[in-house]
């Protein structure tokens, strides 16, 4: 479940598989059979000390014993592993297990500077970002309101946002291992740039990718916004156990995530989930130079058509998407029809998404997915049209959910380079 690399960056190295733990004493076979031969000693010994990193990272703070246990290395071999990795600096003793019986055992962890993620969302209205370490521990979140119109502003804001993480974890950018940046729209490797943006005005012309590698360097990868969401969803939502589901965000933009099988399903081209261009339409709040620009879907249910379909029907004062759903709530008959267009109109789409890949869950964000008492109106349009209906659940993550997506994304790719460097030493 990576993230989109860069065409102009060296391709990551995939981190090694997990070692299978060796026969007898930790060592392999005296001689070759057929054309295998025989793995080098240092092989050996990488294999452990990765396979040892593994398990710290996936279980957290683990003795010797422990590890020796679920690795099945003897240990005398996990001892040597060990000190290995702490001596390049990749784990620390992080305290003693006490109130069991027995001697007094340390606990290892992997050391939060072994590797720093910096994840950053560029939105409409806001930017977004936090920094962590490989395990996941937050060490810094920041959040501003967007003001640039430009894309060197743009990229002017990330910085920032970057700089100011930054100060307050008291690292510097260059220890950055991985950065992640979650954006409207799908970068296009044939013409290296990024399409459907959106309202992001020139965040699809060269130059703003141009602005992100002088800025951010290497290892910037470019995420959609929503399939981060979506890695957000898996990592720490409601899709945390569940191998089938679709984050469908309904907002400024309409768009989804799919996760099949557990994984991310991007396709071909990309495209996967880009929902915005489904041939579906309804309600007054349509707009057609919208509708060339943004897809049919879009330019009929994002909070922008929300907003003109309400102008439509006659309400009028500062309107958001927000405040018609407000004033839906409070009993005003035309912002409950255009409410009740705009659920009829998220049942359709994710229908046509439960007919092709019949998801078992179907999360709902953004400002209008979230809007209290709409996940029960698309669940009783989808008892209307679809064959079978999935759980509907609204994201419990909120305005986080795509800095968290980068920094799940970021964190494998962060410690795919830190084993890779671990097989070069």
């Amino acid at each position: 479940m990576t993230a989109q690399t860069l065409p102009s960056e060296p391709a990551l190295p995939t981190a090694p598989a997990a070692a299978a733990a060796p026969t007898g004493p930790d060592r392999p076979p005296a001689a070759a059979v057929g054309r295998w031969a025989a793995a080098r000693p240092s092989l050996i010994r990488t294999m452990n000390e990765q396979l040892l990193l593994e398990h710290i990272r996936q279980r957290g703070p683990c003795s010797r014993a422990e590890l020796a246990r679920v690795s099945g290395l003897s240990k005398p071999t996990v001892s040597l592993a060990l000190s290995n990795v702490e001596r390049a600096g990749l784990v620390r003793i992080a305290g003693q297990r006490t109130g069991v019986p027995g001697r007094t055992a340390q606990l290892y962890e992997i050391r939060p500077d072994a590797g720093l993620v910096l994840g950053l969302d560029i939105g409409h209205d806001y930017v977004r970002g936090a920094l962590a370490g490989l395990s996941g521990e937050i060490r810094a979140r920041s959040s501003f309101r967007a003001r640039a119109t430009s894309v060197k502003g743009r990229v002017a804001e990330l910085i920032r946002a970057a700089d100011v993480l930054c100060a307050e974890a008291e690292v510097s950018r260059s220890a950055i291992t991985q950065t992640v940046i979650g954006s409207p729209g799908v970068y296009d490797e044939r013409h290296n740039t990024m399409q459907f943006t959106g309202g992001l005005t020139g965040w699809d012309r060269p130059a703003a990718l141009a602005g992100l590698r002088e800025a951010f360097g290497p290892s910037l990868v470019m995420e959609n916004d929503v399939e981060a969401a979506a890695l957000a969803e898996r990592a720490h939502g409601h899709g945390r156990d569940v191998d089938h589901f679709a984050f469908a965000h309904f907002g400024t933009g309409v768009r989804m995530g799919l996760v099949i099988g557990g994984q991310l399903v991007r396709g071909a081209h990309g495209m996967a989930g880009e929902i915005a261009f489904l041939p579906l339409t309804g309600g007054t709040g349509i707009d057609e130079h919208e509708e060339r620009k943004r897809g049919m879907l879009e330019a009929a249910a994002s909070a922008a058509s929300v907003v003109r379909a309400a102008r439509r029907a006659g309400m009028g004062g500062a309107l958001s998407a927000r405040r018609v759903f407000e004033a839906a709530a409070a009993g005003d008959r035309r912002a409950m029809s255009v409410v009740a267009d705009e659920a009829r109109l998220a049942a359709k789409a994710i229908c046509v998404v439960v007919n092709v890949v019949d998801p078992e869950l179907i999360v709902l964000g953004g400002g209008i997915g979230r809007a209290p008492g709409f996940a029960d109106m698309v669940t009783a349009e989808l008892d209307n049209l679809a064959p079978v209906r999935p759980e509907v659940k609204v994201s419990a993550l909120g305005t986080d959910a795509v800095t968290d997506g980068c920094l799940a994304a970021g964190a494998e790719l962060a410690w795919a380079q830190v084993m890779a460097a671990l097989g070069g030493q």
